[in-house]
């Protein structure tokens, strides 16, 4: 009789085999398979020990095998087909209608990294680029005497970011917005976290199946990847509170950013993948370049 874990040895096996690419939520074939086969047993995502030599029926097999056949078959992300993802051990709602969370901003929430620069008065914290909610949810968790508004260019991610919101019990400490990136939040702001479409145009055009499974608007960032972040700097000084920060992920175009900002002072924020995928940045910083705020 088949156990868990040759179960889940099995469907990796297939996944690499398939060819299918990682990134949402898990780097490698064998994380991926534990997920889907825990996910359709019904079983615990984090406890394979307790559970991998525990039998697997006929019936649930199939079950496994009709997951892993639609993984394979649309190049979907796994969180797609579970409607599941976690992000520091919160599990949030998420479906096609926004990007799968998988932000470095939530390990930095998470350890307190961000708390040295925050002011003694900060309390009105804006999640831009909000997506399914994520970020809003986990720093209202991390700083339970702030309000937080979540924003978005989309209607649909906002929908997910319901989702979330109301799961977590969290409706009296955030409220969602629809903004076309600062456009209708006036603010002021003592902290803005911020995780944009900044995927340049030559690596949009090469991305696998199941990044573009998800919205693009969440993605592309323009010919460098820096189109929104340019709209950002040069709002954002107007709508920012004197000692505010903005958190800023920019995944692998640190070359670019510093391309596109050579003069602007920045703290590179370290994170599990390295030092070069989230910054800070002050608003003093931003409104001393007045080529940025000019823009």
């Amino acid at each position: 009789m088949t156990t868990v874990q040759e179960l889940i040895d099995s469907v990796a096996a297939r996944l690499t085999a398939a060819g299918v690419a990682f990134g949402h939520g898990t780097t490698n074939a064998f994380d991926e398979a534990a997920w889907l086969v825990l996910w359709q047993l019904g079983l615990p995502l984090d406890d394979l020990d307790s559970v991998e030599g525990m039998p697997v029926t006929g019936e649930q097999r199939d079950e496994v095998e009709e997951l892993l056949s639609e993984r394979i078959t649309t190049r979907k992300p796994a969180a797609y087909l579970t409607q599941e993802a976690w992000l520091q051990g919160i599990p949030f709602y998420v479906d096609e209608r926004a990007i799968v969370p998988r932000s470095f901003i939530a390990e930095l929430l998470a350890d307190g990294s961000v708390d040295e620069f925050l002011s003694e008065n900060t309390r009105r914290v804006l999640d831009l680029c909000t997506g399914n909610g994520s970020l809003a949810v986990l720093a209202a968790m991390a700083w339970p005497e702030v309000v937080v508004t979540g924003a978005d260019i989309s209607p649909d991610a906002l929908a997910v970011a319901r989702i979330n919101v109301d799961k977590h019990g969290l409706q009296d400490r955030i409220t969602l917005q629809l903004s076309d990136g600062l456009a209708a939040l006036s603010g002021p702001w003592d902290l803005v976290l911020c995780n944009p479409p900044y995927v340049n145009a030559a690596s949009m055009a090469a991305l696998p199946a199941e990044y573009r499974a998800e919205p693009e608007l969440a993605l592309a960032g323009g010919s460098d990847g820096m189109d929104f972040v340019r709209q950002l700097f040069a709002a954002a000084p107007a709508c920012m509170s004197e000692d505010a920060v903005i958190v800023l992920e920019i995944g692998n175009e640190r070359a670019n950013f510093e391309a596109a900002f050579p003069q602007l002072p920045v703290f590179w924020l370290d994170t599990s993948a390295g030092e070069d995928q989230v910054l800070l940045v002050t608003r003093q910083a931003l409104i001393a370049q007045p080529r940025l705020t000019a823009q």
